[in-house]
């Protein structure tokens, strides 16, 4: 299968390959934004929020005791509660008693030189590029210009909406104040804080909103940077979130998970430009230039954001009556694709979420096991499947991009897939695609014109009791979320939908799930 590919020359090259050097204060993108009609007492007040915020910020970055609590089981870090009201009192923004508070705190080393993150957080489209498995949508309203007062830096009004892990989990809104500040030589950094700027544009009353947070970007000289992270939110979510999802909410959202998720896209980055050395179980010959490697990983980054994007089902139908797997049901979702990248037609998203006692690492084996495939594949019908290619996204084996052959009679359908594994969960992401497209895409053609519906697997920790592993070593289990996405027609959505199509989606979910308990010797029990 060697000759399947030729490569040529692509056409663009990545986002941040035309990143500027390193300036003092990275310039806001050239994007012109429509004026809000801001007064001029409304422009002070954003300016003062966003100097007492970036103030705060600092402070939190830098003080360690009394401020901050790291916990001795898992070494989070968190605030400590009553002396972070008594340094800095504030009415509390919910009335709700379900509300709370969530706080964390995180650092690391990201394969990435300072001004080109600050150009990340400047760029919405860059941004939410970065972070495709939190960030939903996200938008630049306006950027106000600060070179006339004491405040030296760039504000931004923004919105953006977030989502983790599965249906389960209640996604979370934010309009909010963005300043970037470069603070030091070699150290910007970036605050956050929500600012009820444009009411009138929601339509729901937001149940989440953000105190002070952000990150310290400090460069390191070597390519490099290391990135502290704090995450402040109050949230009224509970009613909104399975009781599946209770222990993990207050860190599926957390400052870990924007270091980790950074960190590994980073590393992808670093693969997408050929940096990296290719480790020793990357299959050679199939596709033969750095410019089609890189078309190719711009496909799949498009169908895990893809499949991201769907998961908070906010138009779901719940036809949990059907069956009952972990009493969490099987949540289902209709769209009309008419947009291009999808097939055109009426598209049925199903997905359930359960819990099982294994470590996120046996999760992923198994799933990412090609000779065990067929003992939960239920669409390969007991087939195997092939990688005739592999493009590595990190230094992690299971980090990788595949095209993978199934071994049936049409010889021209193959499979993209992206499997990827962290130290808070992991994922498995495939879709169906023919062999002229994926030709197309190595040749260096537009991959916004392939059109690509994916299904996948997400596993995350359970945050629970400890249960007993495969080979009998103590794990809090994982929760596995199953997610399916068909093209049933291509009718209107004001037609009735159509019961089949439902009872045939969830009858895949439903089978999958018992085949995978099946092959891992699960018993068949919440």
């Amino acid at each position: 299968m060697s000759n399947l590919f030729t490569g040529k020359s692509a056409s663009a090259p990545p986002d941040f390959d035309n990143t500027p050097d390193a300036p003092e204060m990275p310039r806001s993108p050239p994007y012109q934004y429509p004026s809000m009609g801001f007064r001029e007492t409304d422009i002070t007040a954003i300016i003062e929020t966003a100097v007492s915020a970036m103030n705060e910020l600092i402070e939190l970055l830098h003080v360690k005791d009394p401020l901050w609590n790291t916990s001795p089981s898992d070494g989070r870090s968190t605030l400590h509660r009553d002396t972070y009201d008594k340094l800095y009192p504030k009415p509390n923004h919910f009335k709700s008693p379900n509300a709370r508070m969530e706080s964390s705190k995180d650092s690391a080393e990201v394969a990435m030189a300072a001004d080109q993150l600050v150009e990340v957080f400047l760029n919405p489209n860059k941004w939410k590029d970065m972070f495709p498995t939190i960030i939903t949508k996200v938008k630049t309203f306006e950027i106000i210009d600060t070179s006339a007062t004491i405040c030296n830096g760039s504000i931004h009004l923004m919105y953006e909406k977030m989502h983790v892990l599965s249906p389960l989990v209640a996604p979370r809104e934010f309009f909010f104040i963005r300043f970037i500040q470069h603070t030091a030589p070699a150290t910007w950094v970036v605050v956050d804080v929500s600012y009820d700027f444009i009411k009138h544009l929601q339509d729901n009353p937001s149940r989440s909103w953000k105190l002070p947070s952000g990150c310290m970007i400090q460069d390191k000289s070597n390519g490099k940077s290391f990135v502290t992270w704090i995450e402040h939110v109050e949230v009224d979510d509970k009613s909104l979130t399975h009781r599946l999802y209770r222990d993990v909410v207050n860190y599926a959202y957390g400052a870990k998970r924007w270091i980790t998720t950074l960190q590994r896209m980073c590393d992808r980055l670093t693969c997408s430009m050929g940096i990296a050395t290719s480790p020793r179980h990357e299959l050679e010959g199939v596709i033969n230039s750095v410019e089609g490697r890189r078309n190719l990983m711009r496909l799949s980054h498009r169908m895990v954001r893809s499949l991201s994007e769907i998961l908070s089902m906010s138009d779901r139908l719940d036809f949990s009556h059907l069956s009952e797997l972990n009493n969490t049901g099987v949540r289902i979702s209709v769209r009309i694709s008419r947009g291009t990248g999808l097939p055109n037609g009426l598209i049925v998203s199903a997905a359930t979420s359960v819990s099982l006692p294994f470590s996120n690492q046996e999760l992923f084996d198994f799933l990412n096991d090609e000779t065990r495939r067929p003992q939960w594949d239920v669409l390969s019908a007991g087939n195997p499947v092939n990688a005739i290619a592999r493009i590595s996204t990190g230094t992690d084996p299971g980090n990788c991009i595949a095209i993978m052959q199934p071994f049936v009679p049409n010889e021209n359908l193959l499979m993209l897939q992206e499997s990827s594994i962290d130290s808070l969960g992991a994922s498995l992401v495939y879709a169906p695609i023919d062999l002229p497209a994926i030709t197309s895409v190595v040749n260096g053609e537009d991959t916004e014109r392939i059109q690509i519906l994916p299904s996948g697997y997400l596993i995350s920790n359970a945050g629970n009791k400890p249960d007993k592993g495969i080979n009998g070593s103590s794990t809090s289990g994982s929760l596995l979320t199953i997610a399916f996405q068909l093209l049933t027609s291509y009718i209107t959505k004001s037609q009735p939908l159509n019961m089949e199509s439902v009872a045939t989606v969830h009858s895949l979910i439903s089978s999958t799930v018992q085949r995978i308990k099946v092959a891992l010797g699960c018993p068949d029990s919440d």
